[in-house]
């Protein structure tokens, strides 16, 4: 299968590394195919699985990976509820036919002897960004496959985030500094600074007052990065901040706004939703992903065993995903199979 329309690849001069944010894959699935009401052959629900499975073997068929690793949810515990009680409060109760897919996709994964993560107390979101920590460590591109926007912020020279919205892997686009610049008006480098001035509404997680998303590009495109902002803020009574944020103004004839971000950024509180912001965005990076990728065999390389790829996967009852599966991860020709 050729990569989808609006993907460009990095450069293959260095080997790649594919994260797959499943709980977000998981998500989507179940609500574009929950009206299927898709079973496994022991008639559990399916259709989360399924649409999951597939979309993962199209990335794979798509960029020849070299290793892929899958980040889950702990479903147990949250360092970042301890924290913050609120935290994604106000999101509708999620459907047991979904929490009962989410809660065996991690099994689905390891039957297949595929890598799979799941951090105790954190998220999909920080096996994203050890990924992309591991793949700039070890000379490698990543790519990372998500619907969650907190991963732009790994976004690099080396490091691609491929969202998936409503048109799936084909409708989905490939996003590069380049891309995300033009996208939001603000530098890859700079997005979590930007994501935490603006705040994330699905995380219930307020932005600082009076900032909006148009404000922080602006901010941190003409007076960041925000470790300068503050600094002259408290030394400097934001005069630096204002007067980029004028000057800007007089070269394209915008509303002159210096004074009143200065003032916003000043108030009391700002400071601390700002860090607090980037403490709860942040991906941790420092998790270990287990992947040996020089060891033949080890978990998260390709290919898998066939007779296992058939099992697994055929359990889920749709014959055309077994035999994707059997090309993309066995390299097995699916009429062979059936012949044996």
């Amino acid at each position: 299968m050729p990569p989808p329309p609006d993907v460009t690849e990095p450069a293959r001069d260095r080997r790649l590394l594919l994260v797959v944010d499943a709980p977000s894959l998981l998500h989507r699935s179940h609500h574009a195919k929950a009206h299927t009401r898709a079973t496994d052959r022991s008639g559990r629900p399916a259709w989360a699985l399924h649409g999951m499975l597939k979309q993962i073997l199209e990335a794979i068929d798509a960029f020849a990976p070299d290793a892929v690793i899958f980040g889950l949810d702990d479903r147990t515990a949250s360092v970042r509820r301890d924290r913050y009680p609120d935290y994604k409060a106000g999101r509708a109760a999620k459907d047991p036919e979904l929490v009962d897919q989410l809660e065996r996709a991690g099994a689905l994964l390891d039957a297949l002897g595929l890598a799979t993560l799941t951090p105790p107390g954190l998220e999909a979101d920080d096996v994203n960004a050890s990924g992309a920590t591991w793949a700039e460590r070890n000379g490698w591109n990543c790519i990372i496959i998500t619907s969650d926007r907190d991963a732009f912020a790994h976004i690099s020279d080396h490091t691609r985030v491929l969202r998936l919205i409503d048109g799936g892997m084909a409708g989905s686009p490939l996003l590069t500094p380049v891309r995300l610049h033009a996208m939001y008006g603000v530098a890859a480098e700079r997005y979590l600074e930007y994501a935490a001035l603006r705040g994330d509404a699905s995380d219930n997680l307020p932005g600082v007052n009076g900032i909006g998303e148009k404000t922080a590009a602006l901010l941190l495109e003409q007076a960041g990065p925000m470790r300068t902002v503050w600094a002259d803020i408290d030394h400097n009574a934001g005069a630096a901040v204002s007067a980029a944020l004028d000057s800007w103004a007089e070269e394209t004839g915008g509303r002159r706004i210096g004074a009143t971000v200065v003032r916003r950024l000043a108030a009391p509180g700002a400071r601390e939703r700002y860090d607090f912001n980037v403490a709860m965005m942040a991906g941790q990076d420092y998790l270990d992903l287990g992947l040996t990728p020089d060891e033949p065999g080890s978990p998260g390389l390709l290919p898998l065993d066939s007779d296992r790829v058939q099992r697994v996967v055929g359990f889920l009852g749709v014959d055309a995903t077994t035999h994707l599966a059997l090309r993309v991860l066995a390299g097995t020709d699916p009429a062979s199979v059936a012949r044996v």
